[in-house]
């Protein structure tokens, strides 16, 4: 942010002082844009907005370059925080611009700023299957993977009675860096260690009664 700041003030010392170079009397400059001034500053309003929020983000430090964010239905790195504009980069590998002046309107969920993160992996069950034994097969696929922290202890909690299945929760607590990885290796390792022990995953069903 000071970089772009500092870079757009240096822009302007070096136009003013062509002005002076070339012979043109400042005063004439100063009288047009103070004559100018209301126009500029109705011109400029949304670029002045955005540049107070950019100031208020450089403050509050609600983000930093790095950090992976979540603002309203925009999801990504922070690449570079501007003077005017706040760029990321999505998963997906778009680039995103926002205004600074709307970031500091709305909710910012930063998932870098604490060094954890809960993860909540659900699978779900028939109504017939023994919960003991479900909690038991997914606990020990937990157990197998190195990166699930011992502390805060893991766990395998029934979440849901649902209209077509119970729901297990796998709850674990990883590093912020191995979230994903984390995750895509409890769903993969999870589904394969419950059809191994014959544990059925139900499809949403109905039941149709006729009468004659």
């Amino acid at each position: 942010y000071l970089c772009s700041f500092l870079k757009a003030l240096l822009s302007i010392v070096v136009l003013l002082t062509a002005v002076g170079v070339m012979g043109i009397p400042m005063t004439t400059i100063i009288t047009v844009i103070a004559s100018a001034g209301v126009a500029i500053s109705l011109a400029m309003q949304g670029a002045l907005s955005n540049f107070v929020g950019g100031i208020t983000i450089l403050i509050l430090k609600p983000m930093r370059s790095g950090d992976y964010v979540k603002i309203g239905d925009t999801e990504g790195t922070v690449q570079k925080i501007g003077t005017l504009y706040t760029e990321f980069v999505t998963p997906d590998n778009r680039h995103i611009s926002l205004p600074n002046a709307s970031l500091t309107n709305t909710a910012i969920i930063n998932y870098n700023r604490e060094g954890t993160r809960r993860l909540d992996v659900n699978f779900s069950v028939a109504y017939d299957t023994d919960i003991d034994s479900a909690k038991k097969v997914l606990g020990e696929v937990i157990g197998t993977n190195v990166h699930i922290l011992k502390k805060p202890a893991a766990e395998v909690i029934l979440t849901n009675c649902g209209e077509n299945a119970l729901v297990l929760t796998m709850r674990v607590w990883v590093r912020t860096s191995d979230y994903w990885s984390v995750n895509f290796d409890l769903i993969d390792r999870g589904k394969k260690a419950l059809d191994s022990n014959h544990i059925h995953i139900p499809f949403p069903q109905m039941d149709v009664h006729i009468k004659q």
